[in-house]
């Protein structure tokens, strides 16, 4: 809990020093961090370099660059504040855990078609994306990674790119177009005239003529 920069003392003190030692706690500033003690910056700079480390492994983290987080957690666990240390350990097991599934430790393409739904249906569509561009370059004629980009982009605000994709999907396997009919993740994109082409093209240019009546 903070204390009060107005915090009344028990013993007395001259008015000159009180009035001194309010003005040179408004100047100092403090680093806050939650789950540990406050203190301030220029009391140990080992402290403030921890605090430092971790804000900016905690943005590195939250924009999905996890090596880059990594090397900062692993900064703090060896600093000089167990609070800080002890958080960092959570989030480090965090990094390792996204750096340890790399696209070499697929098996099979299916596995990690599995993982980039996952990690999807998390919101975490940044290594979603990475894990379906790595899909779409190694495994192009797989029509299932293009329908799952396809969901992405939508899900995403990507409309044309959710189109191109779903496309793809549907020429190398028209039962995606079906599919898609009734998938609730393109409900974005219902009132696109291009979407509803798309799900619904005329075929009627297409269809045979009708035999000729016979006349009596």
């Amino acid at each position: 809990m903070k204390k009060k920069a107005t915090e009344k003392v028990n013993r007395k003190i001259p008015k000159s020093k009180k009035k001194s030692s309010l003005s040179s706690s408004r100047q100092d500033p403090e680093v806050k961090i939650r789950g540990a003690r406050p203190a301030r910056v220029t009391d140990d700079p080992r402290f403030a370099q921890a605090v430092q480390n971790y804000e900016a492994a905690l943005k590195a983290l939250q924009e999905h660059k996890y090596d880059r987080a990594k090397a900062f957690f692993e900064k703090v666990t060896a600093g000089p504040s167990p609070e800080l240390a002890d958080r960092a350990a959570v989030h480090l097991v965090t990094c390792q855990q996204h750096l340890s599934r790399t696209s070499s430790s697929f098996k099979t393409h299916e596995e990690q078609f599995d993982y980039a739904v996952s990690l999807m249906n998390m919101g975490d569509y940044v290594s979603a994306r990475e894990n379906f561009d790595v899909l779409s370059r190694k495994a192009p004629k797989l029509d299932f990674v293009w329908y799952g980009m396809a969901v992405l982009n939508c899900l995403t605000g990507r409309f044309p790119e959710a189109l191109t994709s779903l496309n793809e999907a549907i020429r190398l396997n028209p039962a995606n177009r079906f599919q898609a009919r009734n998938d609730g993740d393109f409900r974005s994109l219902a009132d696109d005239p291009r979407f509803t082409e798309l799900l619904y093209p005329d075929t009627s240019a297409e269809a045979p003529p009708e035999p000729e009546k016979w006349r009596f």
